[in-house]
């Protein structure tokens, strides 16, 4: 099992450090290392992301206003030379707080606290939200319909792209439309199903969830309208 990991630090120098103890660790995944938040708020529209080794004091936008404009925060190790921001990191549900220089025992102890908090996160999940089971490669699976990003057709199957991966699923568009959530889910061409809350933007030909373009039928503009008001 690994987490993934991006790391966030206007130092370019604490930036390889980190990056370096991540590349090192054998359940971590380095996503990418970046200068800002606004670099890093991009890359996690495009990839899940579960743990962000995050520095408080950075120019224009400061660790915690970062997380103030997620929509969802994966967890967070806040690490900064300064011992004065602690109480407010944990403000922010925090799984740790380092302090620069950081040793290869401390930031594995800080590692370990966040992999446990994933795996119990994991099992809690299990039995929790609304979820259809779909069919593919011969497997059974259990898909949580708040993961769904969009549905595509795809020839005579049907592609179901969630957070996590995309499965292909020998069914009809009708179908899924039928099982779905009325409220969270709007048909917006005949070969797309989107999920209402994972739309970032739209115009009159598209409708973005991260990087993908997803065309907008003409007619269907504004009944995206009005689902996206009541949402």
């Amino acid at each position: 099992m690994k987490l993934n990991c991006v790391v966030v630090d206007d130092s370019s120098i604490q930036r390889m450090i980190i990056a370096k103890l991540v590349n090192n660790h054998t359940n971590l995944n380095l996503i990418g290392d970046f200068s800002n938040a606004i670099e890093a708020k991009s890359c996690m529209t495009v990839h899940t992301v579960d743990l962000i080794f995050l520095d408080i004091e950075m120019p224009v936008i400061s660790g915690f206003d970062f997380l103030d404009g997620l929509k969802t925060k994966p967890q967070i190790i806040f690490i900064t030379s300064k011992a004065e921001y602690a109480m407010k990191a944990f403000d922010y549900d925090a799984t740790d707080y380092l302090q620069k220089p950081i040793s290869i025992e401390r930031f594995n102890a800080s590692v370990r606290r966040a992999i446990d908090h994933f795996l119990l996160k994991k099992e809690n999940k299990e039995d929790e939200g609304e979820h259809i089971f779909i069919k593919s490669n011969l497997k059974k699976l259990k898909i949580f319909t708040s993961k769904i990003k969009w549905i595509e057709a795809f020839g005579d199957y049907v592609k179901v792209v969630t957070e996590d991966d995309s499965n292909l699923v020998l069914s009809t568009m009708k179908s899924f439309e039928n099982d779905l959530s009325k409220d969270k889910f709007i048909r917006v061409h005949k070969s797309y199903i989107v999920n209402i809350d994972k739309i970032d933007r739209f115009n009159s030909k598209f409708a973005e969830i991260g990087v993908t373009k997803i065309p907008l039928s003409r007619n269907k503009k504004e009944d995206l309208v009005k689902a996206l008001a009541y949402s």
